[in-house]
């Protein structure tokens, strides 16, 4: 099977590793990749241009297409193929345009979620027009203030502010002032949920879906969760509060009515669900839907998956994922991302970097890297690397990711020393 993987991060480089090791790849292109990518697989640059992606699949003979990044799946890439008589026949692992707004529009994925009663928090959406109106709302809410951009903003369009002066301050800058552009056109202003997040990964043909492994992640800059958000830090998986009675819960509560849902409205879903939930005193609350799998968690998630990641993608196509059997490790798999110094506001590029094959027992996924004209490593992004290992307990996986970080050399190299601590506290 020929396979075109769309995407440069790490989360891409752990899902192109997972490929690779199916019995089912015989060729792995991957667009527009980084320089960590090149031992796996074919590393192509063809652009975000949907006619020259169909182009390479055709000129290829692609048979299955895996789309990393929401920013495609929400432009409608999995309707421009399949509208094409050239394409129709490519397996497209992600959902059709509609489908996408599940991650494209907050508003869209809240109301859905009304529809279908699944719990969330209490929310109303305003446009440009509605500013006296979001400021009354306001009011009805205790603080915090959560404040999101209706549509994509490169997961910087989440605000959490302490005071209801700061809270309208960032609501005029958003509606009146488009801090956020086109993205910011609507704001979705929520009640905050007091709680410890966790993600939950779904995959779906459309009907049937197998949950994978959850994950928690690590979005702000500082340790102990201080600072600015980030696109991630670190993960963990398992995650310690997600047993039995909670995954059931969330199971019931939410992934059975998202698929019917989908199914209701006659969306096209044919891929990933990733769902962003909030444990409040032990109930699951959705926090947003993503309709690709998160990161830096696929760094620890994609390592637990022991059958054959692409099988369940051929089933995807063909409606039958019923037919898979997951297995997954059981152990902990930690990850730690080391970052540039700055981000993720102003960062300066091209360092170079060192160490890497001095690392043992461990997996080293790259995010922002490129290679120079003379083989070197350098840094080219705001996130560099993460580095996942395996471990009987978490201290134990965590210990190991710490130690190969170390190895790991370049001017400004920044990463947190706290992940998973809060976890590690919970089973005290």
């Amino acid at each position: 099977m020929r396979i075109l993987l769309l995407g440069s991060g790490a989360r891409e480089h752990a899902m192109a590793s997972k490929i690779k090791q199916s019995r089912l790849c015989s060729q792995l292109y991957i667009s527009p990749a980084n320089a960590g990518m090149r031992e796996i697989g074919e590393c192509v640059s063809i652009g975000s241009d949907f006619e020259s992606i169909k182009d390479f699949a055709c000129k290829k003979e692609i048979d299955m297409l895996v789309v990393g990044n929401e920013q495609p799946l929400v432009d409608g890439i999995a309707d421009s193929f399949a509208n094409d008589e050239r394409t129709a026949h490519i397996n497209v692992i992600g959902p059709s345009k509609q489908a996408a707004m599940l991650e494209g529009s907050k508003d869209f994925a809240k109301e859905f979620m009304s529809r279908y009663s699944i719990p969330t928090a209490r929310y109303q959406t305003f446009g440009k027009q509605d500013l006296e109106e979001a400021k009354q709302f306001l009011k009805t809410l205790n603080p915090p203030y959560v404040l999101k951009a209706d549509g994509l903003a490169a997961g910087k369009g989440v605000v959490i502010l302490p005071s209801i002066q700061e809270a309208e301050r960032e609501l005029e800058a958003m509606l009146s002032q488009a801090k956020f552009g086109h993205a910011g056109d609507k704001v979705v202003i929520e009640e905050f949920l007091d709680g410890i997040e966790c993600s939950v990964f779904v995959l779906t043909d459309g009907k049937h879906y197998i949950v994978l492994p959850e994950a928690k992640d690590y979005k702000r800059i500082g340790e102990q969760d201080t600072g600015l958000n980030t696109g991630g830090m670190g993960s963990v998986s398992p995650v310690v509060f997600a047993d039995q009675d909670f995954m059931q819960k969330v199971e019931r509560r939410i992934i059975r009515p998202t698929i019917e849902g989908l199914q209701k409205e006659n969306l096209d879903y044919r891929g990933f669900i990733f769902i962003g939930l909030m444990n409040v005193s032990g109930d699951p609350y959705v926090i947003e839907y993503n309709v690709r799998m998160g990161d830096p968690e696929t760094e620890s998630v994609m390592p637990r998956i022991e059958s054959d990641l692409v099988e369940a993608f051929d089933l995807v196509g063909k409606r039958e994922l019923d037919k898979y059997s997951l297995k997954i490790n059981h152990d902990y798999c930690t990850t730690v991302m080391l970052v540039s110094k700055g981000y993720p506001e102003s960062y300066e590029k091209g360092k170079l970097m060192s160490g890497m094959s001095d690392c043992t027992d461990c997996m080293l996924f790259h995010a922002g890297t490129k290679a120079d004209e003379n083989g070197n490593i350098l840094t080219a992004g705001g996130r560099v690397i993460a580095v996942s290992c395996f471990g009987k307990t978490m201290q134990e996986a965590l210990a190991k990711c710490y130690a190969q970080a170390e190895k790991i050399q370049f001017e400004g190299k920044t990463l947190r020393r706290d992940i998973g601590k809060d976890l590690i506290q919970l089973q005290k």
